[in-house]
């Protein structure tokens, strides 16, 4: 069964993704003294007295205007509104009962949820503050003083969410699943990418490049199997990154990368390569993740019957520091070859978590030195003893040698490719350590 879900909810910068943040225990809402940094919804799992619910952040709401980025806001508050359980309204203190926390209790009191109403940054302990009692004037009931710093007051909160919650169908989930981060420069489709396989718009699609800011976790069930997709701010140039929400926006990027299995690297199929999609492929190489190279709006392209051939080609070329990835030509608009990119998806993660059984991999090692003789320098030949597997994720194997000096990268590249060649690894970078006999260091 589906966990129940709570929503945070109120006007612009009030404190909501503090609160997410401490409720949830991680850091996943950027927090910053701005309003607007939180636009879409983001989901963690939040667990409270032994039950489990889904916690949702939303945007500010401005219940008054009907056009631009905040009207995109006000629309994601008002889906994670009607999807949600129970809902908490969250106001502040330091600025008292305003015409905004009006209308927004009204709008939730029309919905008929369950609705909560905190007051945030009630910091100090013992007697709560007197301006705490103008609240009840927006007749939704119990006041209940929180502070998203300290965490004060977030017990009886969580106590009060849980009492409106259903909790008698909980099963324990199987969380086999498989987090994929979707990464690429701005405004090349990767909020739209997961809209779409969501079936819904959670995240906001605008052309104002750098809408999403915080890497947004969804999780998504199909016939495929289990996921996790992340849909992850743009990354730019270093130069260009500029500081504050963006810089952390950037962060959450790269921590999004760390924490996943594969990264599906989006490329603009009208703008094609640029130097900043090597960079971002580049990282997720570095990290060791199984990757998946998408050409998006590939609907848009004027084609004929060699299109799709050429920029593969040319493609291969743009990444050849990474020629193990496939490349899929999808449309995140009209949905063209996403069952493809479900299947690439599940077959790269299982060839980056594969395990060679070292007799096989020393019987391709035999076959491929006898094809191959390794490199000599001053009359000294390089003697690979055996080689074997220590780890996955991604595949990494050790070689025993007499000397490491004389394992020139060209021979290692070399039986790279003979790994690859028999035993596939498609998607997957492969690492590969030097180790002399009797030595007990390793180096790439």
């Amino acid at each position: 069964m589906p966990k129940p879900i709570v929503a945070i909810v109120g006007r612009p910068n009030v404190g909501k993704s503090t609160l997410f943040n401490k409720l949830t225990g991680q850091r996943l809402a950027i927090v910053e003294d701005t309003p607007g940094v939180t636009r879409d919804r983001i989901f963690c799992d939040c667990e409270w007295n032994g039950h489990q619910f889904l916690l949702v952040d939303t945007g500010g709401i401005e219940p008054n205007i009907d056009d631009g980025i905040l009207a995109h806001m006000r629309r994601q508050a008002q889906i994670a509104i009607d999807s949600a359980d129970c809902v908490i309204m969250l106001c502040d203190v330091t600025a008292g009962v305003t015409p905004q926390d009006i209308d927004i209790a009204g709008m939730l009191m029309r919905s008929g949820k369950p609705v909560l109403l905190a007051v945030s940054k009630c910091d100090s302990v013992g007697e709560p503050p007197m301006e705490l009692y103008d609240f009840y004037s927006l007749g939704i009931g119990e006041v209940y003083p929180v502070s998203g710093v300290h965490g004060h007051g977030t017990g009886d909160l969580l106590d009060a969410v849980c009492e409106h919650l259903d909790f008698s169908d909980e099963q324990p989930e199987d969380d086999e699943r498989i987090p994929v981060a979707v990464i690429g420069r701005p405004n090349v489709g990767k909020s739209s990418l997961v809209n779409r396989i969501l079936g819904e718009d959670r995240m906001i699609v605008a052309n104002e490049a750098g809408t999403t800011r915080d890497a947004i976790d969804s999780r998504v069930d199909n016939k495929f199997g289990k996921f996790t997709f992340t849909d992850t701010a743009g990354l730019r140039k270093k130069g260009k990154v500029e500081s504050g929400v963006e810089r952390y926006s950037v962060l959450r990027s790269l921590a999004a990368v760390e924490r996943s299995r594969v990264c599906v690297i989006m490329i603009d199929a009208t703008e094609g390569f640029t130097e900043q999609d090597s960079k971002v492929a580049g990282y997720a190489h570095e990290q060791g993740k199984a990757c998946i190279i998408a050409v998006n709006k590939w609907d848009l392209v004027e084609k004929d019957t060699y299109t799709m051939d050429t920029m593969r080609k040319q493609l291969a070329e743009d990444f050849s520091f990474m020629s193990y990835a496939p490349i899929l030509f999808i449309s995140a608009k009209t949905g063209q070859r996403l069952d493809k990119l479900f299947e690439t998806i599940r077959f790269v993660d299982q060839q980056n978590g594969t395990r060679i059984p070292t007799g096989a991999l020393n019987e391709m090692l035999a076959r491929a030195t006898a094809r191959v003789q390794p490199p000599s320098d001053k009359g000294k030949r390089l003697k690979i003893f055996y080689m074997t597997q220590s780890s996955i994720r991604p595949p990494t194997f050790v070689c025993f040698v007499n000397q490491k000096a004389l394992f020139h990268f060209s021979y290692k590249r070399y039986l790279e490719n003979q790994i690859r060649e028999t035993f596939g690894m498609t998607g997957t970078p492969i690492r590969m350590l030097v180790r002399e006999h009797g030595d007990g260091t390793a180096r790439a």
